[in-house]
């Protein structure tokens, strides 16, 4: 719990003068070792978490990739972050058509529930990413609840 502890000391709400951490490179993933989001019935998409990117920065920000499956078989990786205590999400970069990165040129922090394409960035929040506020305590903690 010590961890929820410190992200919750060094968060936005909590810290007028909080700057993000630099994000690194979009992190290697697997789309074979996904754990699928638990989407609504009318999003086609699949989409699901490699818990291998899965990080929790001192400053709250969950990073993570998620792969979008269609139904086609086609496949796009996205790397995002996560500030569970403002309830937003920020895409740093997306995959191309030949499976490498391309970083978002200028990324930009989103409410989680807003009016976006899709909102697996708020079902991830929901499923394990977030605990109320604050980042899960632990990448494993967050894993185990999306395995649930």
């Amino acid at each position: 719990m010590a961890s929820a502890g410190i992200c919750s000391a060094q968060s936005p709400l909590d810290n007028p003068d909080w700057e993000e951490s630099a994000a690194p490179p979009a992190p290697s993933f697997n789309a074979e070792k996904t754990v699928a989001l638990d989407m609504p019935p009318f999003v086609t998409l699949k989409f699901g978490v490699d818990p291998a990117t899965i990080s929790i920065t001192p400053d709250g920000i969950v990073r993570y990739v998620v792969v979008a499956r269609s139904t086609s078989g086609a496949v796009t990786a996205f790397y995002e972050g996560i500030l569970c205590a403002r309830g937003e999400v920020k895409r740093y970069a997306h995959t191309q058509s030949d499976g490498s990165w391309r970083a978002d040129a200028k990324p930009a922090w989103r409410a989680l529930n807003d009016n976006q394409p899709s909102r697996h960035a708020l079902v991830f929040a929901r499923q394990g990413a977030c605990d109320g506020s604050t980042a899960t305590s632990s990448v494993a903690d967050i894993v185990r609840a999306l395995k649930k």
